[in-house]
C-alpha cells in the first residue's frame, strides 16, 4: 500500500485488533493510517496509567514540565534529529501567500488539485520526543547544580510512520523522566528506572521482557551509529506482545544519551563538567492497547484490583 494513500477504515471489516479497537469504540477512524481518535473508556485507561508514572517520580521530587505538540524549529534543527530519523520528521507549514495567492489556493481545491504550493515553512515543527524541548530549558538556567536534575515531562508527538499496527501511531503521546547529571549519577539513574519502569508493567499486569535495542537511525550511517547504540548498550526496551502475529511491541524503554545532548547545548556542572543525559520513556497509548490486548475490551470485566489501581472502580 502506497503510504499516501489512507486505506479503507470501515470498522464493521476492519480485521484483528485494531478492528476490535474500532468496534469497542476505544479507537476512532479518521481515514488515515495511525491516526485516530480515543474514545472515553481508553481515555479513562490512557488518565490512570498516566498518576501511576507521575507517582514514580514524586517521592524524588521530579519537575513537572508539559509541553505542546509543536517545538522551535531553531530548537529541533539544534538536536540533530535530522541526521538520524529524517524519515520520520514533521514540519508544520502556513499560508503565506497574497489574495491572488488564495484564490489559487481555493481553485487548487476545487479542482482537487495539489494547493500546498502556497504554504511555506513556519518557525515550528511537530515534537518528535517529549524530552527534546526539555534540554534548551535547562541550558537556560545556567550550570547544573550537584544534585543534577529530574525533569517529569510529557507531550503528545508526531513521527511519520503510517501502519495498521494500533501500537504504531503517527500522533501519540509520551512521558519521560529526564536526568541531566554527571556520569555517575546517569549510570545510577538507569539502573534504578529500569527497575521502576518494569515494577510498573507488573503492577498492570502485563507481561514484559527486557532487551537491550537501537533506534531506527537511517540509512548506511544509522545502520553503524545503530550497531553502536547496541554495542555500549545504551537502549533497553520494555517489550510487550501485542499485536496480531506480530513480535512483542516496545511499550517503554530506558535510555543512555552519554554526553550527547550535553555537547549540543552546552549543559554543564558548576565545576565544568560536560553533563550526560538519560531518560525513561513510556508509550502511553501503546500501553492502554496493551491493557485492552491482555484484559479484554470491556473494563468493566477487568478485575477490581486492577480497576481500583487505575482509578476506575465502581
Amino acid at each position: 500500500m502506497d503510504q499516501n494513500t489512507p486505506f479503507d477504515f470501515a470498522t464493521d471489516t476492519q480485521t484483528g485488533l485494531l478492528g476490535d479497537l474500532f468496534r469497542a469504540g476505544h479507537l476512532i477512524p479518521t481515514g488515515v493510517d495511525g491516526l485516530y481518535g480515543r474514545g472515553g473508556q481508553f481515555e479513562q485507561v490512557v488518565d490512570g496509567i498516566d498518576r501511576l508514572i507521575s507517582r514514580l517520580g514524586e517521592a524524588d521530587g521530579a519537575e513537572v514540565m508539559r509541553f505542546p505538540p509543536g517545538i522551535a524549529r531553531h530548537t529541533f534543527e539544534e538536536s540533530e534529529y535530522l541526521k538520524g530519523f529524517p524519515q520520520f520528521a514533521g514540519t508544520i507549514h502556513s499560508f503565506c501567500g497574497d489574495e491572488r495567492g488564495h484564490r489559487e489556493m481555493l481553485r487548487c481545491v476545487e479542482v482537487s488539485e495539489d494547493w500546498t504550493a502556497q504554504q511555506k515553512p513556519t518557525d515550528l515543527v511537530l515534537t518528535p520526543a517529549a524530552c527534546y524541548p526539555v534540554y534548551k530549558v535547562m541550558k537556560r538556567r545556567g550550570p547544573v547544580p550537584p544534585e543534577g536534575y529530574l525533569i517529569d515531562v510529557g507531550s503528545y508527538c508526531f513521527r511519520r510512520e503510517p501502519s495498521l499496527e494500533p501500537t504504531r501511531l503517527q500522533m501519540f503521546r509520551q512521558r519521560e523522566f529526564v536526568r541531566i547529571g554527571t556520569p555517575a549519577q546517569i549510570q545510577a539513574f538507569r539502573d534504578d528506572w529500569m527497575g521502576r519502569a518494569k515494577g510498573l508493567i507488573a503492577r498492570l499486569a502485563l507481561p514484559c521482557a527486557t532487551d537491550v535495542a537501537n533506534d531506527p537511525f537511517f540509512g548506511r550511517i544509522g545502520s553503524l551509529m545503530a550497531n553502536n547504540q547496541r554495542e555500549q548498550e545504551l537502549k533497553f526496551e520494555l517489550l510487550i506482545p501485542v499485536n496480531d502475529g506480530a513480535g512483542p511491541t516496545a511499550c517503554g524503554s530506558v535510555n543512555y544519551h552519554l554526553d550527547h545532548f550535553g555537547a549540543i547545548w552546552d549543559l554543564v556542572t558548576e565545576a565544568g563538567e560536560r553533563c550526560h543525559t538519560a531518560c525513561c520513556a513510556f508509550g502511553m497509548e501503546r500501553l492502554t492497547v496493551a491493557m485492552f490486548r491482555h484484559h479484554g475490551l470491556d473494563v468493566a470485566k477487568w478485575s477490581p484490583a486492577l480497576r481500583d489501581l487505575l482509578g476506575m472502580a465502581g
